[in-house]
């Protein structure tokens, strides 16, 4: 017999899976992956061969058709080829020669954890990582990202917030927390424009300086300072022209100008004709970008060979050193100082890290983002930087952004990632491993992009 792993995507509040290994008469509760409200996993003992299947979701018989399917006289259904388990190399050689990370043992699919935290995909052949399909997908996606444009971002209904350049530095961030933002527009009242961007960075700067000065706190600066006059004044930073996007550019220019200028977001302006005063019509960033991408290729994966590769296998995102990568993956344990935190997500160029204990295993993640909880009760004016743990910030975090991160392994697809990355509240994916939850790895909407876009930056 073989564990074989069935996903659902396609969201649902009860999913049961029925086949011929059941005998179309016993129905298999799925259960949510962690990390996704539309995601349901389980997990079967079958022996070698080709099955038949289907999914039951909120008592509507349906099939999934990113995976095989065939119709035959009693319908349509999805089907699964079932091979005998075979030992895999540890290490992997692609068609160009170079050395790629090992997949998880299949072995470790005895784990009963597995179907809480994963979301690979069903289990079939493996298919081989060839230099032409990489460009293929490339090709295919910049194409595709050509043909759309940046209106094509903005939802049929929802907010789009700008702070005014001149309110408080506290009142500020408080509407950041509140509104659960990463980054704000700034409108300049005098210059009818918008004159910047004010980002968790901003935040994290303003805290360090308050360290070093207590005297700033104990004069409430931070209620008479306007985020203009901090931004131009007391910390002297470097002014820049603004990064924005035409409505009319297309998607592939908006992810580039994103890549390129190592923003998170661009605001996108509309300037109509006889007038100069700009119209903020959204913030764009490459979680909407991914967002666009699967709703347009969810039935249609093979069209995109990359997006079907394991993780493991591909140079994208950060790796513990024992799994190698392109980048070294850092992490922090919880007790460490928030000061450690601060220091590593800066000088790293990171907008966040993972938490773990002491064994390696996953806890928390800390992101630049979750500064602004800080904002909340006036907190940031009582925390010490250099005594306050890791631990004690995560405890200040909003419970709403429980989400904020998504999980998965190593033998779990491109495109899996892209699904949860899809997600407006998932920012990053967190790569574990199977049973013990131990960090390998970690990947972001960027790194993502960084792969499709690597031949262009």
């Amino acid at each position: 017999m073989v564990h074989t792993q069935f996903i659902w995507s396609h969201g649902g509040n009860q999913v049961f899976l029925c086949g011929d290994f059941t005998g179309w008469i016993k129905y298999q509760q799925m259960v949510p992956v962690e990390g996704s409200s539309t995601t349901f996993t389980t997990i079967c003992d079958l022996p070698p061969g080709l099955h038949k299947f289907k999914f039951l979701v909120d008592g509507v018989w349906r099939i999934n058709e990113q995976q095989p399917f065939a119709e035959d006289e009693y319908g349509v259904n999805n089907v699964v080829l079932v091979k005998q388990l075979e030992l895999m190399p540890q290490t992997l050689i692609v068609d160009d020669g170079l050395p790629v990370m090992d997949i998880d043992s299949l072995d470790d699919h005895n784990h009963a954890d597995d179907a809480s935290m994963s979301s690979s995909v069903p289990h079939v052949p493996l298919l081989p990582l060839r230099a032409e399909d990489i460009e293929t997908t490339r090709h295919r996606l910049s194409e595709h990202l050509s043909s759309y444009t940046a209106y094509d971002l903005i939802p049929d209904s929802g907010k789009v917030f700008a702070l005014d350049a001149n309110v408080s530095v506290e009142e500020a961030f408080l509407v950041m927390h509140e509104e659960g933002l990463a980054v704000a527009p700034l409108w300049d009242e005098a210059s009818r424009q918008i004159s910047g961007m004010l980002t968790a960075s901003d935040f994290i700067l303003i805290l360090m300086e308050l360290q070093r000065n207590h005297a700033m706190v104990a004069n409430n600066v931070l209620e008479l300072s306007s985020i203009s006059a901090w931004k131009e004044g007391k910390l002297q930073l470097q002014r820049r022209p603004l990064i924005k996007v035409d409505p009319d550019e297309t998607l592939n220019a908006v992810a580039i100008k994103i890549l390129h200028n190592h923003i998170s977001t661009v605001p996108v302006l509309y300037v109509a004709r006889d007038t100069t005063c700009p119209q903020l019509l959204h913030v764009a960033c490459l979680g909407g970008l991914l967002k666009h991408i699967h709703r347009h290729f969810e039935h249609r994966v093979g069209y995109l060979p990359l997006l079907q590769q394991p993780v493991g296998r591909l140079p994208v995102g950060s790796w513990t050193r024992d799994i190698g990568g392109a980048r070294e993956l850092l992490t922090l344990l919880t007790h460490e100082l928030l000061s450690d935190a601060f220091r590593l997500l800066f000088d790293e160029h990171i907008s966040s890290v993972p938490i773990v204990d002491n064994k390696g295993a996953l806890v928390n993640i800390f992101s630049r983002s979750d500064i602004t909880s800080l904002a909340k009760g006036n907190v940031y004016a009582r925390i010490q930087l250099d005594q306050a743990t890791i631990s004690q910030a995560l405890q200040l975090v909003d419970k709403r952004a429980h989400s904020r991160f998504g999980i998965c392994t190593r033998s779990d697809s491109l495109y899996q990632v892209v699904t949860l990355l899809s997600d407006p509240g998932v920012r990053r994916v967190v790569v574990v491993e199977v049973g013990t939850q131990r960090v390998l790895g970690l990947i972001t909407s960027r790194d993502v992009f960084n792969l499709i876009f690597r031949d262009s930056r």
